[in-house]
Parts: structure tokens; sequence; C-alpha cells
């Protein structure tokens, strides 16, 4: 929807003659598909049209949906899929499937007004249990403010925003999931319980302007592959970097970028380039001191989210003896998860992943212990 919210906000709030607007946004895929989630199509009272979902093989009918949507008011969900049973059905030809919100705007309504270029957008899927608003555009000083991934998200300013969304016995928790996110520059779903009394689940599609956060692996090998796969579902940016030639191929780590340097430069460009950030993750997998001495050193100088480091326990004494040598302060020290990962008794590179991703999760999640849900009851 951001794709499209300009031309929306120049339409619903024109001072000579505002017009309803209904937008069509694609927020699930599945399969090969044109256009990702988010990408969305503006239709205007007046009939003109803004964007495009899929360059022309769904069009006609999301057209005829938006006008539907533009006399009814209502919402709805649309799908579109290849049909092997009616060859001329509306579908799209490269055999994907996509799910598109249909979604009408009132002129005047308050929902995507911003007084600056938003962070985010996120939008209410239709649901018979609430008359909630359809949208809220989120400042990017809504997410400044709600989202450091250095204390811990605080939801209060996010909880603003969403007000107009939920009810408000969920707007926290609303606002706790949309800020986790934002913060990872992720866009997708957020489904939330229903309310007491509610009937219905309430669904969010949440999309962000936010790049992606930045996960940095350190080292090519096994434990790094599987950390890699695991990882590509959450929606990072995911670089792998190592100094040897004849480990760091990029065909051996698919939806990773591939650098050939030592990390430690490495990691100095990256942050002196903004590509490091408070949100940027980095695990050194490596195990070889003459790599991890020096990588550490220059990440725990660095403002991120997450250091990790693989090894022993017993390495990872005469790793921390080897950066206070080298001058590391304890409060950097105290910031380097070593041995990485939960204590899962993990031993095979699948599992080690697992534990990694769920200590980095905690740690996103400002959690210094974690247990499981059940608890002991």
């Amino acid at each position: 929807m951001l794709d499209v919210l300009s031309a929306a906000a120049t339409r619903l709030f024109d001072s000579q003659e505002p017009q309803d607007v209904a937008v069509a946004t694609i927020i699930a895929t599945e399969g090969s598909v044109p256009r990702p989630a988010g990408t969305s199509m503006l239709v205007d009272a007046a009939g003109g049209i803004v964007g495009s979902l899929t360059g022309g093989c769904v069009e006609g009918a999301v057209l005829e949906a938006c006008r539907d949507a533009l006399a009814t008011g209502d919402a709805s969900v649309q799908r579109f899929g290849y049909s092997d049973e009616d060859a001329f059905a509306v579908g799209l030809m490269c055999g994907g499937r996509i799910e598109v919100l249909i979604q009408p705007f009132r002129s005047g309504c308050p929902d995507l007004r911003s007084d600056s270029e938003p962070a985010a957008v996120v939008l209410r899927l239709p649901s018979a249990d609430e008359a909630c608003a359809p949208a809220a555009a989120v400042s990017a000083a809504a997410v400044d403010e709600s989202t450091g991934p250095s204390t811990g998200p605080s939801t209060d300013a996010l909880a603003v925003s969403l007000e107009p969304l939920v009810p408000d016995a969920v707007v926290e928790t609303a606002a706790q999931r949309v800020g986790a996110f934002i913060r990872s520059g992720r866009t997708g779903r957020v489904r939330l319980a229903p309310p007491e009394g509610g009937s219905e689940p309430i669904e969010l599609f949440v999309e962000t302007r936010i790049e992606s956060a930045h996960l940095l692996v350190v080292g090519a090998n096994a434990f790094s592959l599987a950390l890699v796969e695991a990882a590509r579902p959450l929606g990072l940016r995911i670089t792998v970097c190592d100094p040897r030639p004849a480990f760091a191929d990029p065909a051996s780590f698919p939806g990773a970028e591939v650098v050939r340097a030592w990390p430690h430069r490495f990691l100095t460009e990256a942050a002196a380039t903004g590509e490091l950030d408070a949100r940027s993750m980095i695990c050194v997998l490596s195990h070889d001191p003459k790599v991890d001495i020096p990588t550490l050193i220059a990440a725990l100088d660095l403002d991120v989210a997450y250091v990790g480091a693989m090894g022993s326990r017993r390495s990872d004494r005469d790793r921390r003896a080897a950066l206070r040598a080298a001058g590391v302060e304890s409060p950097a020290l105290a910031r380097l998860h070593s041995p990485i990962g939960l204590d899962l008794e993990t031993f095979t590179p699948a599992e080690v992943a697992v534990s990694i991703l769920a200590e980095i999760l905690a740690v996103r999640g400002g959690r210094r212990q974690v247990g499981p849900l059940s608890g002991d009851a």
C-alpha cells in the first residue's frame, strides 16, 4: 500500500474535490507471482487507476472488485490463482496464487493522514466483530520511540497509532507484534486472538519500508549454512563473510550475500556505510581465533542488537581472556553471547541454528530468561 499511499492521500484530502478511493493490496502470495506482498492498486471514484498488481493477469477482476467496494463500502479478500479446471478463469498465468485485500476509504477519513512520510502502513482485514478503522499510517517517529532494540520495545507510541484499528483490550499486544514486524523490516500478516466477547481473531497486514534487519554470519561452514537456511523465513538480510575464496562460494549459501573479506575489516566498512545498525545481529561461527578475536573486537565496539560466538565453554574462557588482553572492557564483554545459542542440548548444525535463532529472538524481545509457554501448569 505504501506505493499508492501518496496518490490515495491526494484524492482523499483534496481541498477542492475530495474523492473516495478503493485500494487493492496483495496480502499473501504462494508460488511464482509477478509482484510481492504489499503491492497495491488504487481505483478512485472518478475511475482513475494508479498502480498494478500483476501486470495484467487479474487487473480486470480487481478493478470490478474495487468498484463494488466503492459502491457498497464493504471490504473483502479476493483470491486469484491458476485454474487447471477452467483455462479461461481469472488467474495468474505464472501458476502462483495471491490474496488481495480490497479496501474502500471515504474522502476526508483520517486513517491514512500522516504529517510525514510514514515508515509503515497497517491494514485491518475485514471482520464481523468490530467496526474499526480500516488502516493506519505509522510515522517514523512512532517507530523510533516504540521499537528501540537496545531496551526492548516500548509500545506506547505505536499503540496510539493502532488504537483506531483494534479494541482497547488488545491494543498493547497488537503494538508489540506490529512493532516486531516493523523493527525487523518485515511485511506480512499479524494474527491476534479475539478479545473477550469476540468470536473472530483479528488479522492485520503490516507493510514497512524500513530495510530488513541485517544478520551477518562470520565463517563459511556447515553451521553457517544451517543458520542461513533457518533464518531465511524471518525476512532478514543475510550476509556470510569469510576470507577464504574456496569456502566463500555464493552458490553454497542460497538466500545470502557472500563476501570474501577479512570479517573485522568488512564490519568496520559496513558500519561506516550504514549497512549495520542497532537492529543488526552478528554471529561469529568461524571457530578460529585468528578470525574470531579481531572480528569480536570490532563487533563489540558497534551499537548492534546481538553479538554471539560459537565454541565450547573452554574456548569461551580463552576467547574472553584474549579479548580482555586486547583491551575490550567488561561492559562490552557482557554483551557477548558466548557460547552462542540457548542451552538446548544441540549437536547437529540444524539444531545449533535453531538454538542461535531462539536466543536472537529472545534478546530482540528483551528477554533475559526464557522458558516454556506451558510454565509449571
